[in-house]
């Protein structure tokens, strides 16, 4: 089962965690398997003895990230949008760069900003035709 170390008491080893299945488990220092100190928030693996968890092994960062789900992002459609909207972002929005997006979106609203905000939009539509399929759908997944 996996779950999440809730806490652990340093001096005795002992600890809590949070299965998938919303029960708590409590364990030993002994159940534990892995190399590194348990820690609050560690993701993990274990087996259910009862109530107790047993053979605890920390789970790899990133191992329980879904896959990328629907039809990749297009590029064409992204470069299109940068070089005629680009300057409000909105191939960021496409992309899922909101954060970048909004950004563009306020310099925008200054003269200056709206000089800079074209030029990172050209860039970014002439990075988007000569980036590879493959890198722009690693690159721009769509979740």
């Amino acid at each position: 089962m996996r779950g999440q170390v809730l806490g652990v008491d340093r001096s005795s080893g002992e600890g809590q965690i949070s299965g998938e299945d919303g029960s708590r488990y409590v364990f030993t220092q002994e159940d534990w398997s892995d190399s590194r100190h348990p820690a609050v928030g560690a993701k993990v693996d274990f087996d259910v003895d009862g109530k107790r968890a047993r053979r605890i092994f920390r789970l790899l960062e990133g191992a329980d990230v879904p896959a990328p789900v629907g039809e990749p992002r297009n590029k064409i459609l992204a470069a299109v949008l940068a070089l005629f909207l680009g300057t409000l972002g909105i191939h960021r929005f496409y992309l899922g760069r909101t954060g970048s997006g909004v950004v563009m979106l306020l310099l925008t609203c200054t003269i200056v900003g709206a000089l800079v905000t074209g030029v990172w939009a050209f860039v970014d539509a002439i990075r988007y035709l000569l980036m590879s399929d493959t890198e722009f759908a690693q690159r721009y997944p769509r979740r």
